[in-house]
C-alpha cells in the first residue's frame, strides 16, 4: 500500500549541503533569479529602474542573457517574438509606476497573440502599498488594477518566501492554453532586502493540457465525414500548439478546402491544391466559406479580422475548436470544442473516416481564379510587385515583422509565409512600432536566421532608438522601411534615416521598388543590422 509522504521527493546530498549553507549576501533579487533559472529561462528583456534595481543587479550576477532596450513598450514587443518564436515563457524585467505602464500596449499585444511573456514588475515598499499614499516615487494606488484587464493572471508576492512559488505559478499560467502575458509584482524592498532563504532549486510549473471531451470530437468527426462541402478555418491556434501537421493529416483525409486567417499565415501550405490561403477580406473567399455545410474552425475566435469585419454568416453547421474560453461561440453559435488546437486535432484523427471528393481542388482553384481576376487599383499592383520583390529576397524560414502599413495590410492576404510561425504582426492589438523591436526579440530567439522588420515611417518613430540595441547585440535584423510620399496634412516630419543609421553605425540602403529584391538580398546576407529604404513614389 502506497502511502501520501512515500510520494515526497527528498532532497540530494548536494541540495541539502546547499540549503544549509546558502551564499551570503543574497536578496530577493536572486530568489527571483534563481527561480528562473530554475524554470528554465536563459534570456531576460526589459528596462532598469530605480525601484527594480536589485532585481537587474541579480541578474547581472547570474548566467542570464539581459537583453536591455530603450523604452519598456519595445523590450515588451522583444519579448513578446521571442516567446511566438520559441514557445516558451520569457521574462520581461520592469520597473514600477511608470516603467510598468508604459509596456501595457506591448503586454495588450502579446494576450492577442497568445504570446507567453512573464512581467515581473517593482513595486514601492510594502508600507507604501494599499493606497496609503505616503508619497514614493512611482506610487500608484493599485498598479496591478492597471494589468488586471490586459494580462491572462496577476500575482504577486508580499515577502521572500512568496517569490518562488509566485513566479512558478505565473509561469505556469503563462504557458497552459491558451498562453499568454502574466504579470508579477513584487515590492523593492522584498527585492532588495538580504535573505536567509536557501537557494532555490527543483521548481516546476508544468503547464496544464487542455484536451477535448471524446463525446464531441466524435460529434465533430460525424459531421466531417458526412458532409458536402465542409471548409476547415485555421487560426493563429494551431501555429500556437504546433499542429500545422496534424491539420494538414486531417483536410486531406476529409478532403476539406483549408482557408487561414491573418494570425494563422503558415498554418496550412500556400501552394497545396486545398489551399484557400488567407483572403478573408475577399468577398468570393466569404461566399465559400457561408456555402459550406461544415465549417471547422480551429484556434481562431473569428474576430473582426477573420470574419471580413463581421460581414460572414455561416449557413451551415459550425465545429469551433478554441483553447480560450471567452471566444467560444461568442461570434457565431457552434458546436464549441473546448481544447488545445493540437490535441483536438489529434482526436479527430483518431476517429474521422476518410471522406472522398474530387470537386475540392478545382473548387478551390476556381475560387482563386475569381480572386486573382478581380479588377485591381494601381495601389494594389504595385503592392504586389513589392511583395514578390520581398518573398523572393527572404529566405524560406526566417521571419517576418510588419507594422501597422497600408503594405502589411496587402500582406496579410496576399504573403505566402512559407513556413508556420515565420509572419506577424500586431493586427491583435494594433499598435504600432511593433515590428523593429519584435524582429530583435526573434533574433534574439533564433540567433543566425536573419530577420525582416517591414515599417513605414511614422511607425519606424516608435522604434528608432531599438538601433542602439541592435547594434550593442549584433542582431542580425533588416529594417524595410517604406518612407509616404508626404501628400496628406496628417504626414508627419522625419528624420534623414540613412543619416540617422550611420550615427548608430548602421549600414543604410536607399532603393527602388525595381531594385527592391537585390538591395533586401544583399541586407539579409549581411551580418548585424541594416535598413533598406524605400521612398514611394508621389501620388
Amino acid at each position: 500500500m502506497t502511502h501520501d509522504h512515500d510520494l515526497v521527493l527528498r532532497p540530494t546530498e548536494a541540495q541539502r549541503a546547499a540549503a544549509l549553507a546558502p551564499p551570503p549576501g543574497r536578496t530577493g533579487g536572486d530568489l527571483v533569479v534563481e527561480t528562473l533559472c530554475s524554470l528554465g529561462a536563459n534570456t531576460v528583456f526589459g528596462l532598469p529602474g530605480q525601484r527594480a534595481l536589485a532585481l537587474f543587479d541579480a541578474v547581472g550576477r547570474s548566467d542570464l542573457r539581459f537583453v536591455g532596450l530603450r523604452t519598456e513598450n519595445n523590450a515588451g514587443f522583444a519579448a513578446d517574438a521571442y516567446g511566438r518564436m520559441t514557445g516558451e515563457a520569457v521574462p520581461l524585467l520592469l520597473s514600477a509606476g511608470p516603467g510598468a505602464l508604459m509596456a501595457l500596449p506591448a503586454l495588450a499585444e502579446a494576450a492577442a497573440a497568445s504570446a507567453p511573456v512573464v512581467a515581473i514588475c517593482a513595486q514601492v515598499p510594502v508600507a507604501g502599498l494599499g493606497g496609503g499614499r505616503r508619497g514614493h516615487l512611482s506610487e500608484l494606488r493599485d498598479q496591478s488594477a492597471s494589468f488586471r484587464e490586459v494580462v491572462k493572471s496577476v500575482h504577486s508576492a508580499r515577502t521572500p518566501s512568496q517569490i518562488p512559488s509566485v513566479i512558478a505559478e505565473a509561469w505556469e499560467s503563462a504557458l497552459t492554453a491558451p498562453p499568454g502575458p502574466v504579470y508579477v509584482e513584487i515590492p523593492e524592498d522584498v527585492l532588495r532586502d538580504e535573505t536567509v532563504i536557501p537557494q532555490v532549486t527543483g521548481v516546476d510549473a508544468t503547464p496544464h493540457e487542455l484536451a477535448p471531451r471524446p463525446e464531441l470530437t466524435a460529434v465533430a468527426a460525424h459531421w466531417l465525414e458526412n458532409a458536402a462541402r465542409p471548409v476547415i478555418i485555421a487560426g493563429g491556434g494551431v501555429i500556437r500548439s504546433d499542429a500545422a501537421g496534424k491539420l494538414r493529416l486531417l483536410a486531406e483525409r476529409v478532403n476539406a478546402p483549408v482557408v487561414t486567417t491573418y494570425g494563422g499565415k503558415g498554418a496550412f501550405p500556400w501552394t497545396h491544391p486545398l489551399s484557400l490561403q488567407s483572403w478573408l477580406e475577399d468577398r468570393h473567399t466569404t461566399d465559400f466559406l457561408e456555402d459550406a455545410d461544415v465549417l471547422l474552425v480551429v484556434g481562431s475566435g473569428l474576430g473582426e479580422l477573420s470574419s471580413n469585419h463581421h460581414t460572414f454568416f455561416p449557413t451551415g453547421r459550425v465545429v469551433q475548436i478554441e483553447a480560450d474560453l471567452g471566444k467560444l461561440e461568442s461570434n457565431h453559435a457552434a458546436l464549441g470544442i473546448h481544447a488545445d488546437a493540437r490535441l483536438a486535432l489529434q482526436a479527430l484523427l483518431e476517429t474521422v473516416s476518410e471522406r472522398e471528393d474530387p470537386t475540392a481542388p478545382e473548387r478551390v482553384r476556381l475560387l482563386l481564379a475569381d480572386i486573382a481576376a478581380r479588377p485591381a487599383d494601381q495601389d494594389a499592383a504595385h503592392e504586389r510587385e513589392l511583395l514578390t520583390s520581398i518573398r523572393a529576397a527572404l529566405p524560406p524560414r526566417s521571419p517576418s515583422f510588419w507594422d501597422m502599413t497600408a503594405l502589411s495590410y496587402r500582406a496579410w492576404s496576399a504573403f505566402d509565409p512559407k513556413h508556420p510561425n515565420t509572419m506577424h504582426s500586431a493586427q491583435g492589438a494594433g499598435g504600432p512600432g511593433y515590428a523593429f523591436p519584435a524582429a530583435l526579440g526573434a533574433a534574439v530567439a533564433e540567433p543566425g536566421t536573419p530577420v525582416l522588420a517591414v515599417s513605414g515611417d511614422g511607425g519606424a518613430m516608435y522604434a528608432i532608438a531599438e538601433l542602439a540595441t541592435a547594434v550593442q547585440h549584433a542582431l542580425d535584423v533588416t529594417w524595410l522601411l517604406i518612407l509616404e510620399d508626404g501628400g496628406t496634412s496628417t504626414e508627419p516630419t522625419r528624420p534623414d534615416f540613412a543619416a540617422l543609421a550611420a550615427s548608430f553605425g548602421v549600414p543604410a540602403t536607399t532603393t527602388t521598388p525595381q531594385s527592391l529584391r537585390t538591395a533586401l538580398t544583399q541586407a539579409l546576407k549581411t551580418p548585424g543590422p541594416s535598413l533598406v529604404l524605400l521612398p514611394t513614389p508621389p501620388t
